[in-house]
C-alpha cells in the first residue's frame, strides 16, 4: 500500500485564477517536487500528528530525502508504467505548482495489470484553488488509460475531508478499504477508486 497522505492541495480544484498545464516531470524538477511535498505535508498533517513528529517529517533533511527520491523516480522508474507528472503555472515563471505520481496498483486485492494507483497527489498550499489538482487528476487518468489500466485507486487520510470531497466531486468513491498509515504514529486512511476505461 502506498497511501497518499494529505493533500491540503486539492481543495476545490476549481478553475481559479492562473492557468497552467501538466507535463511529465523532469529530473530538474526534483527539488521543486520535494518543496511541494513538504509544504503539503506541513499543512495536511497539522493537527493530525504531534508537532515534534510533523517537524521531523517536514525538516530540511526530509526535504532532501524527498528530492533524491523524486529524482530517482523520474530518472529510473521501476517500470515504464510508473509516471510522475508536474503541474506548472502559466506565464513566464513556469513554476512547479504540484505533482502526481502513479503506476500499477500495490494492494493485494488489486491486479497491477489493469488496476492503477495514484501514489501521491500534491499541490503547493499557496497554489490551491487554481485548477492544478483538477488538471493533474485528468492528466494522470489519461496517462493511466494509455498505459492500459481500467481502474485507479488512491489512499487518502480519513481526516482529509477536502481531498475526499474533491475526489468524490470528480467521480471517485470510497470502496470500503481502510488501513493505518505509519508515519511515526498511525493515521487512519481510506481508499477511493474510479473507473477510467472500459
Amino acid at each position: 500500500m502506498s497511501p497518499a497522505p494529505p493533500d491540503a492541495s486539492a481543495g476545490s480544484g476549481g478553475s481559479g485564477g492562473s492557468a497552467g498545464f501538466v507535463r511529465p516531470a523532469r529530473a530538474a524538477d526534483a527539488a521543486s517536487l520535494a518543496r511541494v511535498q513538504v509544504a503539503s505535508w506541513r499543512c495536511g498533517f497539522a493537527g493530525i500528528v504531534p508537532p515534534p513528529l510533523l517537524a521531523e517529517l517536514t525538516s530540511d533533511e526530509a526535504e532532501q530525502a524527498f528530492r533524491d527520491r523524486w529524482r530517482e523516480a523520474i530518472t529510473n522508474p521501476p517500470t515504464s508504467r510508473h509516471r510522475v507528472l508536474a503541474a506548472v503555472t502559466g506565464g513566464p515563471a513556469r513554476e512547479v505548482a504540484g505533482f502526481v505520481s502513479a503506476g500499477p496498483a500495490t494492494d493485494a486485492d488489486r491486479w497491477p495489470g489493469t488496476d492503477g494507483e495514484v501514489y501521491e497527489l500534491r499541490v503547493s498550499p499557496e497554489r490551491t484553488g487554481q485548477g492544478h489538482a483538477s488538471r493533474l487528476l485528468h492528466a494522470v487518468a489519461e496517462t493511466l488509460t494509455e498505459d492500459g489500466f481500467h481502474t485507479v485507486s488512491i489512499w487518502a487520510l480519513e481526516a482529509d475531508t477536502a481531498l475526499r470531497r474533491f475526489l468524490e466531486s470528480s467521480g471517485w468513491a470510497a470502496d470500503g478499504a481502510r488501513a493505518e498509515l505509519d508515519v511515526g504514529t498511525t493515521v487512519p486512511v481510506v481508499r477511493l477508486h474510479t473507473a477510467i476505461s472500459e
